[in-house]
């Protein structure tokens, strides 16, 4: 009984469509599915449907003339349904790679079993399944791809399954071996892989090696699909790196902000296969919640960038607490391989600050907690160079202390926050303190309204004996830093040059001690290396004369100044004192305050203690024209 279906739409209460079978007999039998009535003959039906049999049983007991039948969510809808009446009235089913899975779930959902007919459709559909599908990787992805819409149905006829276990077989096979159509290179290909010109087979294999020629073609399946797919590769054995770039590959298609911090779309040519498919309808959430459980526990610097940015892509999306936790502590455990970029994420929220300084904290102490080790060694401790940490911790301490002066110059900075920031690595992090200074500096600049008790809690992140000559000499000058901080910074300048001092006269002292107590075995070697030694000595007596020269210039003045900041000091503190004594003494055309007996005796007290000055004024001849600070271009 072949016939031809004829649509008719009318209209009522809303748009309804009616689609009658074309026949000399009048339909006994409604069939419902989506509003859509179709109207049917009941013998084609039961003949090949076990459930609209079984409606049809119990419907004999009825007095109705038409029987109505519904299918509430019927795989595929109206659509699917007209070719199961085509195939029930006798006609022909072409099954293709789009619509088997469907027209599967169909089948089993009207129970159309060989019990009702020979060759009915369930088994048709599942021998071409078997025959074609899941032998052909291009067949494969795109079957897989139509299971979105019938998930519950097609997991419970292991359609879903077979076909993920099809494809993470042919993916850890050699590709080559089978001629699969993989990357298409700006060429078409044939079905076998081979070179299409004008349509015709040129015969020429296309080789393909790279091991990712299939993100293209799983990166168009929906979340839960490419969730499962993966998690089965890596149950197979699928390197965790190709798991990983695939991820990433499959992110960046769904995640538009993401491309702009990676650099863009690693592109790869399309697929034979890719050419069929539609990307997928991606829930950004769900993605987001799917790919935190997938990344393996991975470290490197691409990655830790693209941790970074599915990072601002969560707090863009305002995703749980859950999510945002994990990538703290994914980012922070590899915070020695991050960025300053990276780091530098904006604040999406209500907060009046430009970047989100709470987020990268909690980096930090995930970093320090990943490293239990390092919190034990001690500033002075000897290991400390030799520690395996000791280099992450310094990279990281020069990452945040770059960071900290890029947001320092944020007005609505609080200054607990930025202590917090520079207090939360140890302090054996940080051999020079040159960067925190930097950035303080930056930060007080910017910050003009702070008061002097504040500007000295902010100084005291800073070890001063941490450093460099030029960061002594600036800060020094630095007319932002309170006095008592500017008093501290030369007392530690004036002991690291005198330490320097020290060092220089060591070393021309043992330039004049005799050498001869080291003995050689081997005379001969011995006189070379000897006359060698002393060329080289000779060489660096020059360098090392005229750096002390220079650094006892800077005792010098160092002293000097020294000397004006005190008297300085103490006339302010004494004037009411010194303007109300009588005791003036003419001298010249000018007259002099002559002190106390008990301040004269202090200052002579004071003056008894040796200065580097007087020991160096006896090797020196007096310096006319004091050399001019060294500026401290770098802050």
């Amino acid at each position: 009984m072949v016939g031809r279906m004829i649509e008719v739409t009318s209209s009522g209460k809303g748009l309804h469509c009616n689609r009658y079978y074309s026949s000399s007999l009048q339909s006994d039998i409604t069939v419902v599915v989506d509003e859509v009535k179709f109207h049917l003959h009941k013998f084609p039906l039961i003949s090949r449907c076990g459930k609209i049999a079984t409606i049809f049983e119990d419907y004999e007991s009825s007095t109705d003339m038409t029987l109505t039948v519904p299918l509430e969510e019927f795989p595929g809808g109206a659509e699917t349904f007209s070719i199961v009446v085509k195939f029930c009235y006798g006609g022909r089913v072409d099954f293709t790679p789009k619509n088997i899975v469907i027209l599967y779930c169909a089948a089993d959902y009207l129970s159309m079993t060989d019990d009702y007919g020979e060759d009915n459709l369930l088994s048709k559909s599942e021998s071409y399944f078997h025959k074609h599908i899941l032998k052909d990787w291009k067949d494969c992805i795109l079957a897989l791809q139509s299971c979105e819409l019938v998930i519950p149905r097609a997991d419970k006829l292991q359609i879903i399954s077979r076909c993920i276990n099809a494809l993470s077989v042919m993916i850890c096979t050699d590709p080559s071996l089978f001629g699969w159509p993989m990357m298409m290179y700006g060429s078409l290909q044939s079905p076998g892989g081979s070179i299409l010109w004008n349509g015709i087979n040129t015969g020429a294999k296309i080789q393909s090696n790279e091991s990712n020629w299939w993100f293209e073609d799983v990166s168009y399946l929906c979340v839960e699909l490419f969730e499962r797919l993966i998690q089965t590769m890596e149950a197979k054995g699928i390197s965790p790196e190709n798991l990983a770039r695939s991820i990433m590959y499959y992110c960046k298609k769904y995640l538009p902000g993401l491309g702009r911090w990676q650099g863009g779309q690693s592109g790869l040519s399309r697929t034979v296969a890719s050419f069929s498919m539609t990307p997928a309808n991606v829930n950004q959430d769900a993605l987001l919640r799917s790919v935190i459980k997938l990344l393996p526990e991975k470290k490197g610097k691409s990655f830790c960038r693209f941790l970074l940015g599915l990072l601002r892509v969560a707090l863009i999306l305002g995703v749980n607490n859950t999510c945002q936790d994990s990538l703290e502590r994914r980012i922070g455990i590899q915070l020695d391989l991050a960025t300053l970029d990276g780091l530098l994420i904006p604040n999406y929220s209500d907060s009046d600050t430009l970047y989100n300084t709470d987020c990268v904290e909690r980096m930090i102490r995930h970093f320090v907690s990943s490293e239990p080790s390092a919190a034990s060694i001690s500033p002075l401790s000897a290991d400390l160079d030799t520690s395996p940490s000791s280099g992450r911790f310094k990279r990281v301490a020069k990452l945040i202390d770059n960071y900290v002066a890029e947001v320092a110059s944020d007005v609505n900075l609080k200054p607990g926050k930025l202590r917090a920031l520079a207090e939360a690595l140890p302090e054996s992090s940080r051999s020079l303190h040159d960067g925190l200074y930097r950035a303080l500096d930056i930060y007080i600049k910017a910050h003009p309204w702070l008061s002097d008790k504040e500007r000295e809690q902010l100084c005291n992140i800073i070890d001063f004996q941490k450093l460099s000559i030029d960061a002594c000499a600036h800060a020094s000058q630095n007319e932002r830093l309170p006095l008592r901080i500017v008093l501290q910074v030369l007392f530690f300048e004036q002991m690291q040059l005198r330490t320097a001092l020290a060092g220089c006269l060591n070393v021309l002292d043992a330039e004049s001690a005799p050498t001869a107590s080291l003995a050689i075995p081997n005379e001969a070697a011995g006189q070379r290396a000897h006359r060698d030694g002393w060329v080289t000595v000779v060489r660096e007596n020059q360098v090392l004369k005229v750096d002390m020269e220079r650094m006892r210039s800077r005792v010098g003045e160092l002293e000097e100044e020294f000397s004006k900041i005190k008297e300085e000091m103490k006339k302010a503190t004494k004037s009411n004192s010194y303007i109300s004594s009588p005791r003036l003494v003419p001298r010249g055309t000018g007259s002099k305050l002559l002190p106390q007996a008990s301040v004269a005796q202090q200052d002579v007290v004071e003056s008894g203690t040796p200065t580097p000055r007087a020991s160096v004024e006896q090797a020196r001849p007096s310096i006319k024209n004091p050399r001019h600070r060294k500026s401290f271009s770098q802050f």
